[in-house]
Order: structure tokens, then sequence, then C-alpha cells
């Protein structure tokens, strides 16, 4: 399985003649053209910056054949093709193609007690070669082999991700979520939780674009 990192929180992920994207949010600039190319769209919670609400409802407009699959609030705001856009919910099980896919997950990690705190699910692709938390350090009760790692944001913590790297136990990290540092705040970051840091294992920071082969769990 290969996996193309976008900006922010947004990955491509291809097996065999499938492609999925997940979290296409108004801060990938590339959201329109990686959506284009996929056969469903997986969105862990509503905030904009995992979903761009406009372009994901004119791609079902577009393309009788996309699927969506994302939260009651998200498929409530699409207004829900028949058929095309699924929501799910913890404990659910889906295919798309050749990918298996699991939904783990309740709700979005706490910002502020004064901030509302929405559903938030995470996607584990292909029976554990790939996990896509969304907002939330929830530790799927499986293995994990790649861990997508959200490392910047009004909810993260670094002491909690470290935590979060260490419960899950994955085989790799890859940096996403990571906008909101500058290029010294990533690079303290990765010193900090990296192999050398609190978690054992190295963090990858793959530059917006870049695709790489995921082994298999």
């Amino acid at each position: 399985m290969k996996l193309t990192k976008h900006a922010h929180a947004c990955v491509t992920v291809e097996k065999d003649d499938t492609r999925l994207v997940i979290d296409p949010g108004t801060f990938t600039p590339d959201a329109a053209a990686a959506v284009a190319r996929a056969q469903a769209v997986l969105i862990t919670h509503e905030h904009f910056d995992h979903f761009d609400e406009k372009l994901v409802a004119a791609a079902l407009a577009d393309r009788p054949e996309l699927r969506v699959y994302g939260t009651a609030a998200v498929t409530a705001a699409l207004g829900g093709p028949s058929g095309r856009v699924h929501t799910v919910a913890t404990g659910d099980t889906f295919t798309v193609g050749s990918i298996p896919v699991a939904v783990h997950g309740h709700r979005h990690a706490l910002i502020h007690a004064d901030l509302p705190c929405p559903d938030n699910v995470g996607y584990l692709l292909d029976e554990g070669t790939l996990y896509h938390p969304g907002d939330a350090y929830f530790a799927p009760d499986a293995p994990v082999h790649t861990l997508l790692l959200p490392t910047s944001g009004p909810w993260t913590k670094l002491g909690d991700a470290a935590d979060y790297v260490r419960a899950v136990k994955p085989g790799q990290v890859i940096q996403i979520h990571e906008l909101m540092l500058s290029e010294l705040g990533q690079h303290s970051v990765a010193n900090l939780l990296g192999e050398n840091g609190l978690t054992g294992t190295a963090i990858q920071r793959l530059a917006p674009g870049t695709t790489v082969q995921l082994q298999d769990r």
C-alpha cells in the first residue's frame, strides 16, 4: 500500500486499483486534485481543516461513482446523496475496492471546556497497515504498523502525543497536522518524541507530495 502526504491532515492511500483520500480540508491546496482521483473520501470530523464541505459536495455532484464516509455531522452537511454518503461510527467496518477499513474512536480531543467537542473517528486501513486518528489520541484495540501522528493544533500536547505513541506501539510514525509548527518547531517535536526521545520511534516528516510505500502490518 502506498501513502501520499498532502499538506496538514490530508493523505491519499493507494492499493492495487483502489485510491482513498482521508481528510481533504481547506488547509490542503491540492485537495481537489486528490479527491478527483479517488474512489472514496474518508472524513474524521467536520472541522474545516479536515473537511472542505464545498469541495466534497462539488465532487459528489460531478462524479456519481464517488463515495464519502464520515461522522453524522459530516454526512448531514453533505445532504447524503442516497447510497453514496455513509455515516460511520466506532465499531463499523466497510471495504472500498481492495482496502478494508475499520472505524475507531468517539470524540474530538478537548480544546477547552467552553468549546464544543464534536464526534471524531479514526480509520484503520488494510487490517492495521495504517491508522489515521483525526483530531484525537485514541489508541485502537488492534495492531498498527504505520501511525499518522498529529503534532500541532489547539488540542495537541506533546506529553499526550508521547503517551499515545507508547500506547499504540506502531512500527513507524509519520507526522501529520503539522501546519501550525515552524521548521524549528517540527525539529523540536521530532527530537522530543522521536527515536532518541520519549517514544524510541523515529518520526518521519514527509513534505507535501511525497509518496512512500507502507509495509503490511
